[in-house]
């Protein structure tokens, strides 16, 4: 057996199959994604993010903490209100009090959560591991006597002992619980841990396992794909990452890089991308970088020749994926790196047009107009310097449907 084949046998029996309909989002930008230092939502931008949410195909959306009353508890209500697609899910400790505020919010689902670490029951809870099972149990018992759904989240799941950690899956299982959340919750896993620990829960317990990954070593989309990989079914994001510290998985690049990297397409209308993580970030008052993964505009601006040229043969010389398919745009910027192509191909979008001597010419003016001013230029510095260069706008030779000058 070749190399090659030796090598693509392993790959394929390293984790199993996987089906796209069996994986599911359970986006928790209203409840975790809130929790980042700062950041409050109102009422009326929850409601907006969860119909965007439901229009764009996510499963389920972790609303908030009705515990916490007052607008949290209406907010949610509102939202379960909404009668959407997927279904609405409220986070709670096990005790009666909160499970009942969310059964009063008329949510469908529940999230229990509750520590599985040592480091966690000892210093935090002051209790003991025996507490924590008894405690998880009596509010799994009430949820089921309300006909909730119910994952059970097993907080600092990634620091816990493993062996109380497959007691705290096998007790929530006995007792009714839908899934178990495996929290990484001070991100310090990387994707073979992950992948290994959540393959032994799965194949001891048998019970479904959803990822709650966060970002503080920057591998939390990562970790939530080994996690899909060792046979997890659901996994948890919010938009843009946010959440405490360094954030949680982003719901973004979580989809898109399941569906172009692995090969797994969850049917998202992924269109919305731009539109709802542009929506988040300033209700959040964060800003959007240009450079952030799938969503920045910088995916798709261009100055570098060679790589205008390759584009303008063949978008698939560097694009993965449509700009339409996130909600941008392919723009063309002149600066430092850019030669004849780019300059004609700029100039067209304004308008105007070169012939290739021309935009050689023209090119090199750029260039040292760009690193004069340490940037690339402006459209209407970019026409400028045309007008310079063809010595008076009266020599200009306008295209058919020329369109006024725009700052990029």
């Amino acid at each position: 057996m070749r190399e090659i084949d030796l090598f693509t046998d392993f790959s394929l029996k390293a984790g199993i199959e996987i089906n796209p309909k069996d994986i599911k989002i359970d986006d928790t930008t209203l409840r975790d994604g809130e929790q980042t230092a700062g950041v409050v939502f109102s009422n009326d931008e929850k409601i907006h993010i969860a119909k965007m949410l439901d229009k764009i195909g996510v499963h389920q959306i972790e609303a908030g903490i009705p515990a916490m009353g007052g607008d949290e508890k209406e907010s949610i209500k509102k939202i379960a209100e909404l009668n959407l697609g997927c279904s609405i899910l409220a986070w709670n400790r096990p005790v009666r009090s909160d499970i009942q505020a969310s059964i009063e919010c008329g949510v469908d689902a529940v999230a229990l959560s509750i520590s599985s670490s040592d480091i966690h029951i000892e210093h935090k809870l002051r209790k003991s591991r025996e507490w924590v099972l008894e405690t998880m149990k009596n509010g799994v018992d009430y949820a089921k006597e309300h006909n909730l759904y119910v994952s059970v989240n097993a907080e600092d799941s990634s620091r816990s002992d493993m062996e109380f950690l497959l007691q705290f899956a096998r007790t929530a299982r006995d007792v009714g619980a839908d899934r178990l959340r495996y929290c990484d919750t001070l991100g310090i896993l990387d994707p073979f841990e992950t992948f290994m620990r959540v393959k032994t829960i799965i194949d001891i317990i048998g019970i479904d396992i959803e990822m709650h990954t966060h970002n503080d070593f920057g591998m939390a989309i990562a970790n939530a794909i080994a996690g899909i990989k060792a046979g997890a079914t659901y996994v948890n994001t919010t938009i843009n990452g946010l959440g405490e510290r360094a954030g949680n998985a982003s719901f973004e690049e979580f989809v898109m890089a399941l569906k172009l990297v692995e090969g797994i397409d969850l049917g998202f209308n992924t269109t919305l991308f731009r539109e709802l993580c542009e929506y988040v970030a300033r209700a959040s008052n964060r800003t959007l970088p240009t450079w952030r993964p799938i969503v920045g505009s910088n995916l798709f601006i261009y100055e570098c020749e060679d790589k205008i040229k390759g584009v303008m043969a063949n978008p698939a010389t560097y694009e993965l994926f449509k700009e339409t398919d996130v909600g941008l745009e392919r723009k063309y910027v002149l600066g430092k790196y850019s030669g004849a192509n780019a300059v004609m191909q700029k100039l067209k979008t304004l308008g105007y047009k070169l012939d290739k001597k021309e935009a050689e010419e023209f090119a090199e003016i750029i260039r040292v107009r760009t690193v004069a001013s340490k940037r690339s230029l402006f459209d209407s510095e970019i026409i400028d310097t045309y007008k310079d260069y063809k010595g008076s706008a009266k020599k200009l030779k306008p295209v058919k449907g020329k369109v006024g000058a725009k700052n990029d």
